[in-house]
């Protein structure tokens, strides 16, 4: 079977990953930043919940242990649930996007393009701590310029980033099946514990659950990765064909 565009750009995105975790010294270093982008694409999460249901979102922080808290205020029951629960499904919904989305080079682009200006614009209004700002604007500038001058590399790299927004949480698996976890050096209650208080426990049910559903999420991210191109239909193509005809037939006449 023949690799190409998106299916192509998804094996080299899923050895490059695997080749770095496992084989490479250091190799989880470099790829430390885009964990850090992860976080942020979780408390991004449970903030732009918040503000969509009518609460608050005043600032994040993003820390060294690539933990994260989003400062938000949201209205008792199930509003403040859906804010909690947001933050474990961004980055497997912006994964599975992802994966569907960038199918060629121009879309990779896009996808990098995208990701850059918007955690620009969340350190301007949102990112409030040095190891967010320091780490997450000199990546925002990278992927910026790789969307400009990155060539075919541009869609591997977009679907990198896809794999490792999907896999996220669930990479983070204890965290679902954790009461508390420890977050720039506090205790806090852990996000499943957050969508019990406001709908109804047991909080494992919901660890449960969101895991299935991230489970789902990377399937049908993955799946929209590997489905062929779509050929354009016969008539289409005819029909653009006679269309180029007759253009051409009218310049020459009028010439």
């Amino acid at each position: 079977m023949k690799l190409a565009g998106s299916r192509l750009g998804l094996v080299l995105a899923a050895v490059i990953l695997v080749v770095l975790e496992k084989f490479v010294p250091f190799g989880e270093l470099a790829l430390y930043p885009f964990t850090l982008l992860a976080t942020w694409v979780h408390e991004m999460g449970h903030g732009l919940a918040a503000l969509f249901l009518g609460g608050a979102f005043d600032h994040l922080e993003i820390f060294g242990d690539a933990s994260g808290v989003a400062f938000t205020t949201s209205i008792p029951g199930w509003h403040s649930a859906l804010v909690a629960a947001a933050g474990l499904l961004g980055p497997p919904v912006a994964g599975a996007g992802i994966l569907a989305f960038a199918r060629g080079p121009r879309r990779g682009a896009l996808v990098l393009g995208g990701i850059a200006i918007a955690v620009l614009v969340s350190v301007v209004f949102w990112v409030r701590s040095a190891v967010g700002v320091f780490t997450l604007v000199p990546l925002a500038l990278l992927l910026g310029l790789l969307a400009l001058r990155a060539g075919r590399a541009r869609l591997v790299l977009a679907q990198l980033l896809g794999l490792l927004f999907a896999m996220d949480t669930l990479a983070r698996f204890d965290y679902l099946f954790s009461s508390t976890a420890m977050i720039g050096g506090a205790q806090r209650a852990s996000d499943v514990v957050g969508i019990a208080a406001g709908l109804f426990p047991p909080a494992l049910l919901w660890g449960v659950l969101i895991a299935a559903l991230d489970l789902v999420l990377l399937y049908g991210g993955l799946r929209a990765a590997w489905a062929p191109a779509r050929a354009p239909k016969v008539g289409a193509v005819e029909a653009a064909a006679d269309t180029t005809i007759r253009r051409a037939q009218r310049a020459r006449q009028r010439t």
